[in-house]
């Protein structure tokens, strides 16, 4: 087994501060950089580069520098995969953080595992990432090792939304409707099954593809049904842009999503008619959370020019996530990396506990985070606010 080594001697036989961080590593980050949801992915960006400019101030692995690299996969599945193969390619990069998309995720897994490179998600919510594709049968399985990630899934999110809006709201009557990709169809199944368990009637169901802008039909249908809410399984430019239509018909058809809705860049979409709408999104509110103040601050001192959005703290807790298994690696090897570097950090990922922005950061047998909570918003004043945070009771 060949050896790189990390940290070198002086002439005088001390180490000195250059070589104490001469050898480089790369956290690449996937997210999309252009597009409708290139604020959220700018987001990620900024927040993995936080992380990472702060472990390399403190020497969070003493011998190792980390620098980051981005990669734009425009929340597309067939660029999702090229840029895998590209951070595959590329030697120094020892993990990843992303991607926005559950369906890019998809495509990212296989050649990610091939080579053994850990890809932690801090924004996939479909269980069949981790899960395997008959995780809603109750057939589990993980596909793919070396992947995890930092936030609940859907399999926790749908049934806690349906929870809320049952037994919160009162409302008996939904038209459930997704965007017929990865994890809008999660979304909205684990909601349908849950909202029906607990006595909820489907009043319609519907579909539309991602990049629609004419919901005319749909809305008619909606507003036709004689359903209280709509659960909008998807992102938040068509949810944003369904809540619009949808009021501007004529109904007081409150519009329901998840954590895709739960974007600032939703109440420009959904403009004034967005009010009273609901999603539920990972985590708890950051504003609320101790562990979270320093992330806040230094995310604001550094003046990045897009905000940290809903997935930042999580991006920002999946970069550590991966610099702790690294340190894992090379502490447990006296200082130096094995030329196996890959492979062994994910194996170590699967040990990784920490206190982070977000809370207590571990991960279970399939990869999913530990940290099962979750919380409502609701549109007021042209502003998202907390309303609850629980978690999924069974």
């Amino acid at each position: 087994m060949g050896w790189v080594v990390l940290a070198a001697c002086g002439a005088d036989g001390a180490t000195s501060d250059d070589d104490a961080h001469r050898h480089m590593v790369t956290i690449g980050v996937d997210a999309p950089l252009t597009g409708p949801l290139e604020q959220s992915g700018k987001g990620i960006v900024n927040s993995v580069e936080l992380a990472v400019q702060q472990a390399n101030k403190t020497r969070a692995v003493p011998g190792v520098t980390f620098k980051t690299r981005a990669l734009d996969d425009r929340a597309t599945a067939d660029q999702g995969k090229e840029n895998a193969g590209r951070f595959v390619g590329q030697s120094d990069v020892i993990g990843v953080v992303g991607p926005l998309n559950s369906r890019v995720a998809l495509a990212m897994q296989p050649p990610m595992d091939r080579a053994g490179l850990t890809l932690v998600s801090p924004a996939n919510t479909n269980p069949a990432l981790t899960l395997g594709p008959h995780w809603l049968s109750g057939s589990t399985a993980r596909p793919y090792k070396s992947y995890f990630r930092t936030v609940t899934t859907d399999a926790s999110q749908g049934p806690f939304a349906a929870q809320f809006v049952f037994k919160k709201l009162d409302k008996r009557r939904a038209f459930v409707i997704d965007d017929n990709e990865a994890y809008g169809l999660g979304l909205a199944a684990t909601f349908t099954a849950e909202f029906t368990r607990l006595g909820g009637k489907v009043a319609g169901k519907g579909r539309f593809d991602v990049g629609d802008r004419n919901f005319s039909g749909l809305a008619d249908r909606i507003v036709n049904s004689g359903a209280e809410f709509v659960f909008c399984g998807g992102a938040y430019p068509e949810c944003g842009r369904i809540s619009s239509k949808v009021k501007e018909v004529g109904s007081g058809v409150t519009v329901v999503g998840g954590d895709a809705m739960y974007e600032s860049a939703y109440l420009g979409v959904a403009g004034d008619r967005a009010e009273g709408d609901i999603a539920t999104s990972v985590g708890a509110p950051v504003e609320v959370l101790h562990s979270a103040r320093t992330f806040v601050s230094s995310y604001k001192i550094a003046a990045y020019a897009t905000p940290p959005g809903t997935y930042g703290s999580y991006a920002y807790d999946s970069a550590w996530a991966i610099i702790e298994a690294v340190k894992s690696v090379v502490t447990g090897n006296g200082g130096i990396l094995p030329a196996d570097a890959r492979a062994a950090v994910t194996a170590a990922m699967s040990a990784v506990t920490f206190s982070g922005v977000t809370g207590p950061v571990s991960f279970d047998q399939y990869g999913d985070a530990t940290d099962k909570q979750l919380t409502v918003y609701v549109v007021r004043n042209k502003e998202w606010m907390a309303l609850y945070t629980g978690i999924h009771l069974n």
